[in-house]
């Protein structure tokens, strides 16, 4: 199973995401973000083994970092052959600095490629098992999706997946 480091959002801001889950689950089999359990969220890095180093580099990258206050500005998709629907959020600055600082602590060979520096699309999943015969449905329903709100990313999880098992947890400043 792969492992992740992802930052989440456990406060009363998750709601907008979780409203579009709601919405975009209509083109699944099976809403996957609801059956995944695990709050919206950001993955930084996925890695196909378990880094040794993942815990150290936790906890120096993340022990002094603030809560991160993205703001969402569109939904779109990855046209993979289970497409994906997703929120993207507005460029953040400090968002793509704390990705670079995290990748710096890993050597980029054992992190998947769509994560790392330079390949990395900021992303906060809304269907993830969306099949072709819904593909322009969905598509349509992104296109007309206007959004513009905020989510508090407060914590940061290394985790195992599917199904999603935390372990590591810190709570951002």
């Amino acid at each position: 199973m792969p492992y992740g480091i992802t930052v989440k959002s456990c406060g009363a801001t998750a709601s907008d995401i979780m409203k579009l889950w709601d919405e975009a689950c209509i083109f699944e089999p099976v809403g996957s973000m609801r059956e995944l359990n695990y709050p919206p969220h950001l993955t930084l890095a996925v890695f196909p083994a378990y880094p040794e180093e993942a815990d150290a580099v936790m906890t120096e990258v993340f022990s002094t970092q603030d809560s991160l206050l993205i703001t969402f500005e569109t939904v779109t998709y990855f046209d993979n052959d289970l497409m994906v629907l997703w929120a993207k959020p507005r460029f953040d600055k400090a968002l793509l600095d704390l990705h670079a600082t995290l990748h710096n602590h890993f050597d980029p060979v054992i992190c998947d490629e769509h994560y790392r520096v330079g390949r990395w699309v900021p992303h906060c999943s809304l269907a993830t098992k969306v099949p072709q015969s819904a593909k322009s449905a969905a598509i349509e329903w992104a296109k007309s999706k206007k959004v513009n709100f905020c989510v508090n990313f407060d914590f940061v999880d290394f985790v195992e997946f599917p199904p999603v098992v935390v372990h590591k947890e810190l709570r951002l400043r």
